[in-house]
């Protein structure tokens, strides 16, 4: 592969597998640093399978390649809690305890009694955040963010996009974002990745307003190759 220059991660040819069953076939992509790319596509297109992927978490064919020494920043679409019987100041403690303070200012949570709380009785938009404090608090260079206002409000969504929007600028990261929701592709994202198995659409998040590019998108999937 190419020297990274102002890329923080690169993709060729990336195959997943299960059981014989491919899910993920020939996925090129690169992403710029400090750019917001959503990830976008039909139920079952590969997304959540795509990060697991890029975690290491999944055995794969083809290349990955990170920015030496990238730290990366992970919030699951799903995480249960109800059940683990310890304080959002203990579960953010986990990580590094100096950067306490500034993850929570980062995610708007100012209020020091929500420190106290069990993360099992905090609101939907309270628990993003708080999952989106957990994975800066180690200072990363990329946040991996699956489905970020899963469980949350319709009214609520937005703010959590302005919110990472702002930590975006504020810190210099790098969003990588799985997305169902065309408004937010295009008003919060710098670039668009479209799976359906294979890479349906890469390009500028405009494109999305574009119809044949939503039938691209959404209907019977077409391959197209990264061009580098």
């Amino acid at each position: 592969m190419t020297a990274m220059d102002n890329y923080i991660l690169r993709v060729s040819n990336l195959k997943v597998e299960f059981q014989k069953q491919i899910v993920l076939d020939n996925i090129s992509f690169d992403i710029k640093k400090g750019t917001t790319v959503a990830v976008l596509g039909p139920n079952g297109a590969g997304k959540s399978v795509l990060f697991r992927t890029l975690l290491n978490l999944l055995p794969y064919s083809g290349d990955i390649e990170w920015s030496k020494k990238v730290k990366i920043g992970y919030v699951p679409q799903n995480v249960a809690v109800t059940d683990i019987p310890i304080s959002v100041k203990e579960f953010l403690s986990i990580g590094n305890k100096a950067n306490l303070g500034n993850v929570l200012s980062l995610v708007k949570l100012n209020d020091n009694n929500i420190l106290n709380k069990r993360l099992g009785v905090l609101s939907g938009g309270q628990l993003r955040r708080i999952m989106i404090a957990w994975a800066l608090i180690d200072e990363p260079k990329i946040l991996l963010l699956d489905e970020p206002t899963a469980g949350i409000d319709v009214e609520n969504e937005e703010p959590i996009f302005l919110m990472l929007n702002d930590i975006k600028k504020s810190k210099k990261i790098t969003i990588l974002l799985i997305t169902h929701d065309i408004h937010i592709v295009r008003e919060y994202t710098d670039y668009l990745l479209a799976l359906n198995r294979c890479v349906t659409f890469f390009g500028k998040s405009e494109k999305i307003a574009d119809l044949a590019v939503q039938k691209r998108i959404y209907g019977e999937p077409v391959c197209v190759k990264m061009q580098r």
